[in-house]
Parts: structure tokens; C-alpha cells; sequence
């Protein structure tokens, strides 16, 4: 089995977790692999007692690859995306950060986890994710056009709404008077559009939802439609430009362009243990379910 390891290092006292999954990893027969930035620094940490410069490191990913680590939060799960691309490798979120709703595995049951894994003790949760295309077509965005949470377009060095036209499947929807506004998947629907208002939908729900930021019109709401919607935005407002996010990658956009987004034609597979499910998830970090009358 070939394994890589992802992290962004950003939590603290996660060198102690990181120590433990690679150690548990080392006891059994795979092959290791840390990405090449993650590792220079983990090897600068005086924290961890073993140097790692011996193994193997990667900067891309390819087939060869049977699952890959994601040590962090959330965030550093999106960022694993951008390796895994359409390679359907499983993610494993282990999570160092705070609420995880993708990084499920618990940084203080890594060992055990692992050998759950290894024993094959587990589902495969497939994640639709969303592409991005602007008409012109804009180089800012490269090949990473896709996002597994939310494409959201925001005002830029303003403190001005701005108006985004709103068509799917190029019928007029509306025009938003906001902030911004959010097309996001199932997966992102505990994000971004949550904090907006956003409802909350299961993840192999066949769904995209559309949520203004801060919208000026008051009577405008989420509004939940079919995955093979095509959605197409045009933004303007005093400022020339405005930004638009794929998850945490930001480009910037000049005024009047469309953009379209739609359903990508490849999914994310984020490994999940078979105790483990969305709804137990959403109970426990949500805290629904429990009385705070005490």
C-alpha cells in the first residue's frame, strides 16, 4: 500500500499527532510519502523527537496512490483536493483544527484509526464538486477551476454591494443586491452558506444551493436547485473588478464578465470509518440533540 501525507502545520501541538500517525504508519507494511513542503516543516519542529528526512517525499500525486493523508482542519482537506485532483484517491481527514465537518477522524484516535483502515474498516462518501469558466475566458484560474465547498464572487476594495444577475439554465433568476453570492455543494453546505443562511444538506444529495451574502433585498433567500444546473453570473458595481473564490483560491475578475459554473465531471472520495456518518457528525458539532438547560 502507498500512502502520502498532507499538512499545513497550522495547529498547535499537532506535531504530537503528526509524530503518531507516521510512527502507527511506519509499524505496518506501506510506503510513506510526505509532501515535500510538509515535510521541511516537520524536520525544522524540535518538537518531534524522529527525523523524517529518510522518507520519500511527492509534489504531485498520481494513480500509484492508494489513500492520502490530510493532517489539519477542514481547510487543509480543501487544499488536499487541489493535489487529488480527479485521481480518486480517498482523502483521510484527520483533524488537528477545531470543528471538522470533513476531517472526521479524531487526532486523539489516530492509532486506532489506522488500523481500522488498514483492516479496510470503512465507507467511501463520493463529494460532488463544482467547475468554474468565464466568458472571456480568464488565465488567473488555470487548472485549478474547480472547488469541493463553494465558487462565491465578492466585492473588492469597496465598501459598495454589488449586483450579481443570476440565470439557470440561462433562464433570468434574479438579480442580488449583496455582498456577494455563494453557489455552493452539499459538502459546502456546512460552510461558507451555512454562515450565510444556508441550508444544511446531506452530502449525496444531488443539490447545489445559491445564497446571497448580506443581500439588500431582504426577500431574497437560499435557494436549493438540481446538480445539473448550469448557473451562469454577471457581476457589476462601482468598482471595475470583484473577486471570485473557489474555495480558498481567490482570482480577480473584471466587471461584466459571465461566469459559468457547473457540476464537474469528476467527484472527491473522502474516506470515512464505518462508525462513523453526516448525521453523527452534524449532531456533534452542532450540539444538537443535547440539554444546555444545566
Amino acid at each position: 500500500m502507498k500512502i502520502g501525507i498532507y499538512g499545513q502545520f497550522y495547529h498547535e501541538n499537532s506535531e504530537t499527532y503528526i509524530q503518531t500517525l507516521i510512527d502507527a504508519l511506519q509499524k505496518k507494511d506501506v510506503e510513506v510519502f510526505i509532501e515535500e513542503n510538509f515535510l521541511e516543516i516537520i524536520n525544522r519542529n524540535q518538537d518531534i523527537t524522529k527525523n523524517f528526512s529518510k522518507l520519500a517525499t511527492f509534489t504531485k500525486l498520481d494513480a500509484s496512490f492508494d489513500l492520502f493523508f490530510s493532517i489539519g482542519g477542514d481547510g487543509t482537506i480543501l487544499k488536499a483536493v487541489t493535489f487529488v485532483r480527479d485521481l480518486n484517491i480517498p482523502i483521510v481527514g484527520i483533524n488537528t483544527g477545531r470543528l471538522g465537518f470533513l476531517a472526521t477522524i479524531q487526532k486523539e484516535e489516530i492509532s486506532e484509526s489506522i488500523n481500522l483502515i488498514l483492516n479496510k474498516k470503512y465507507t467511501i462518501s463520493e463529494r460532488s464538486l463544482l467547475t468554474l469558466n468565464t466568458a472571456p475566458n480568464n488565465n488567473e484560474l488555470g487548472s485549478l477551476n474547480f472547488a469541493l465547498n463553494e465558487i462565491a464572487v465578492n466585492r473588492k476594495n469597496t465598501t459598495s454591494m454589488i449586483k450579481v444577475e443570476t440565470f439557470v439554465n440561462d433562464s433570468y433568476l434574479t438579480s442580488y443586491w449583496s455582498d456577494g453570492l455563494i453557489v455552493s455543494t452539499p459538502t459546502g453546505s456546512t460552510g461558507y452558506s451555512l454562515s450565510c443562511g444556508g441550508p444544511i444538506i446531506e452530502p449525496s444529495a444531488n443539490s447545489f444551493v445559491i445564497t446571497p451574502i448580506a443581500p439588500h433585498n431582504l426577500n431574497a433567500r437560499p435557494l436549493v436547485i438540481p446538480d445539473n444546473s448550469t448557473i451562469n453570473l454577471k457581476v457589476s458595481g462601482r468598482e471595475t473588478s470583484f473577486l471570485a473564490s473557489m474555495d480558498s483560491r481567490i482570482a480577480t475578475l473584471e466587471n461584466e464578465t459571465t461566469l459559468i459554473i457547473k457540476k464537474a465531471d469528476f467527484t472527491i472520495k473522502l474516506l470515512q470509518l464505518n462508525d462513523d456518518s453526516f448525521i453523527k457528525t452534524l449532531r456533534k458539532k452542532l450540539l444538537w440533540g443535547e440539554d444546555k438547560r444545566n
